[in-house]
């Protein structure tokens, strides 16, 4: 290793320090922090993130990252390190451009931000939250000019989340997704509906989070490196390969979401834990593509979890966990959870309905960015647009514009990718039974771990330094398309309900 890459390698852990440092304060701030203790705590996190954006952004760093990029140093580094190099030099442009003052700002107005959107939504009050939607809106316009300047504000947020893939890319897919899917939707919905008997009965919060404990050693994720806890919205929370944290939330009359929960958030965690060893520390070992993230999350959860053969293995020891479902056969338990119905709450979504969420959601952020829609009206633009695609209008605003957080902390451009990762999931399908075969076959012996290795060989282990379209031409040798997902979706729901999963 030469000095300047050790100089480099040290400089990059003490930023890490940092970092880690404000992954766990707002990891704290969502799971176990007060009510009273918040504003200490976001107090904290403005001062530590300032601190991590200063170090992150210093001459000196931009000295050591402009050696390395000259070609004697570069070309002696190997594929992680000149990755790496490439990356920060990248974000590192991009940021010095940032004013210190105004990140600090966007800090405190983000944590500000989802705080009030916690209380506006328990309190189903879109007015509480409006004011802070405006200014996270208006702060997101001006980040973006300062970091990409010249360059329309929805495309600059786009491919933070999804490098490389365009606007043009996501409205043809999407078009390509909803024409086929829209007719699929209204058929599967004019069939008669199956009586559900999961209602009205109690299911145990500590039973649920021990089915979550079986069902994430099940799938592959390793509990030595991770750990789980509550919050209002689930989400994977990453500290390296090393820490990976997920959270839940559990309905007492409701466990599909936390199971289904569990299964999705777990498909995160065994993507972060399954990185390149050799390139743990660095944004080598984290992807930043935030639909190919996605993809592995959903393909758990989807692919995997919504079929009778995930389940014959291990549904016996999910009865013994939680009691009130002793009677439910798991034939009956698999098809409520393959039922498809017109829902409000997106996270709560049936895998075919889903995508029109997601096409909503986008359709909103180019209203907002694009056709700069007031923040007054986006409610009732939310709701014209619910009817449009579902049949069903919200009656208030949780079940609304309130119900998901992203937006409360500035995480605009970020919806398309969920969407991104079904398309990508009926590629990788399509890859996968090429290679292994049937997937129930190997479901039903219990080989779940013959599948998980497979993601982390094609898809984990260089997850972080491949961009989507050369992840989908090395892994399905092919373009991306809607076709393999609208085929799946065809194939599983074109017949009869009742043999759904057999």
């Amino acid at each position: 290793m030469s000095q300047k890459l050790d100089e480099f390698r040290k400089y990059l852990e003490k930023l890490n320090y940092y970092r880690r440092a404000c992954t766990l304060m707002s990891w704290d701030m969502y799971t176990a922090t007060p009510k009273l203790g918040y504003q200490d705590m976001a107090d904290a996190l403005t001062w530590f993130s300032t601190e991590e954006f200063t170090l992150s952004t210093s001459e000196e760093l931009y000295g050591m990252l402009a050696s390395l990029t000259e070609p004697e140093e570069f070309d002696a580094l190997d594929e992680v390190w000149k990755y790496t190099v490439r990356f920060m030099k990248k974000d590192l442009d991009e940021k010095r451009r940032v004013p210190k003052d105004f990140y600090a700002a966007f800090v405190a107005e983000q944590s500000a931000s989802m705080k009030v959107w916690e209380e506006a939504k328990g309190a189903s009050d879109y007015s509480l939250f409006a004011p802070h939607l405006r200014k996270m809106i208006d702060m997101t316009v001006q980040m973006a000019a300062y970091t990409h300047p010249g360059k329309e504000t929805y495309d600059v947020l786009l491919d933070q989340y999804e490098e490389g893939v365009t606007a043009q890319d996501i409205d043809k897919v999407f078009g390509e997704l909803k024409e086929g899917l829209l007719p699929l939707v209204h058929q599967i919905l004019s069939r008669p509906e199956a009586k559900c008997r999961f209602i009205g009965r109690n299911y145990d919060p500590d039973a649920q989070k021990r089915v979550q404990e079986l069902l994430l050693n099940y799938i592959g994720f390793n509990m030595d490196a991770g750990t789980t806890s509550a919050s209002e919205h689930p989400f994977t929370s990453g500290f390296g390969a090393r820490d990976v944290r997920i959270t839940n939330h559990y309905y007492a009359d409701n466990p599909m979401s936390a199971v289904f929960s569990a299964i999705h958030e777990g498909g995160h965690g065994i993507f972060d834990q399954n990185t390149l060893a050799e390139a743990y520390g660095t944004p080598a070992a984290e992807c930043s593509n935030m639909g190919i993230h996605e993809s592995q999350s959903r393909f758990f959860e989807n692919i995997l979890g919504r079929r009778l053969s995930f389940w014959q293995p291990i549904y016996p020891k999910v009865q013994s966990l939680l009691l009130a479902l002793a009677d439910i056969p798991v034939e009956e338990f698999v098809q409520e959870a393959c039922h498809v119905q017109a829902s409000m709450i997106r996270t709560e979504a049936d895998e075919v309905t889903y995508p029109l969420h997601v096409i909503l959601r986008y359709e909103m952020e180019q209203a907002i960015f694009r056709d700069h829609v007031p923040v007054e009206q986006l409610p009732e633009l939310w709701n014209q647009k619910m009817e449009k695609y579902l049949g069903i209008r919200p009656v208030n605003d949780a079940e609304g514009i309130l119900q998901d957080m992203h937006w409360s902390d500035g995480s605009f451009g970020y919806f398309p990718s969920y969407l991104l990762g079904s398309i990508y999931d009926g590629m990788f399908l399509e890859a996968m039974e090429s290679d292994l075969g049937d997937l129930d076959d190997i479901l039903c012996r219990g080989d779940i771990a013959v599948i998980t290795h497979w993601l982390n060989e094609k898809i984990h282990r260089n997850g972080g330094m491949e961009k989507p379209k050369d992840i989908l031409k090395r892994v399905c040798g092919k373009d991306l398309t809607a076709q393999p997902l609208l085929d799946y979706f065809r194939k599983k729901y074109l017949f009869d309900s009742s043999s759904i999963g057999s």
